[in-house]
């Protein structure tokens, strides 16, 4: 469940461009943030949730296409939207490869700016979801003793409780005990289900 407001960043070094922009995402209702440069973008301080990034390519210092990079590498999946006056299809091609939603020439329509940002918001909304179901599975997981964890491989491979006894060296009783409280820490009740939140951690 999303329970943080939706965003929008905007990083243009052109201050007439950087305030057009603002006041059009505004005007639908939607938070926005404007930067000079992908260096300001990068050294804010960003709350986590759902946004977007509508991003010029040719700036001074790090590019459009540099700070797309520089992001993936972080590990931060923001969807991006490129906008550009000196844009040509071999650079739209590789923005749009890299994970880009949309890629638009000034001048563009307002109307496709919106409708991108409405895509890239979709589809943040998505990783947002699966990023915090994956997170709390990460920190039900985390819970786990160094014995359960041993357990629980176990489980996953579908493997008998006196298997992992011998493979353990402990008593089937003991292996009995330590499924129950994996259940429980990891909130669930049929192993399809667990098999099903490990696979997710991996």
């Amino acid at each position: 469940m999303v329970d943080s407001p939706e965003r929008v960043y905007v990083v243009d070094d052109d201050l007439s461009v950087r305030e057009a922009l603002s006041s059009l995402i505004r005007s639908v209702g939607l938070p926005v943030e404007t930067f000079s440069s992908a260096e300001d973008f990068l050294a804010a301080q960003r709350p986590p949730g759902v946004a977007c990034l509508i991003l010029d390519i040719r700036m001074p210092g790090l590019n459009g296409l540099e700070l797309q990079t520089r992001l993936a590498q972080d590990g931060l999946s923001i969807p991006i939207i490129f906008i550009t006056g000196h844009g040509d299809i071999p650079m739209a091609v590789l923005a749009m490869k890299k994970g880009a939603v949309e890629f638009l020439s000034k001048p563009f329509r307002d109307d496709d700016l919106l409708d991108a940002i409405h895509a890239a918001l979709e589809r943040a909304r998505a990783t947002y979801k699966d990023e915090s179901e994956v997170g709390e599975i990460r920190r039900r997981y985390d819970s786990l003793t160094a014995r359960e964890r041993e357990v629980i491989a176990f489980m996953v491979k579908g493997a008998l409780n006196k298997q992992a006894a011998a493979e353990l060296g402990v008593s089937e009783m003991t292996v009995k005990v330590h499924r129950h409280n994996i259940m429980q820490k990891m909130g669930v009740t049929r192993l399809p289900d667990l098999v099903r939140m490990v696979e997710r951690l991996m």
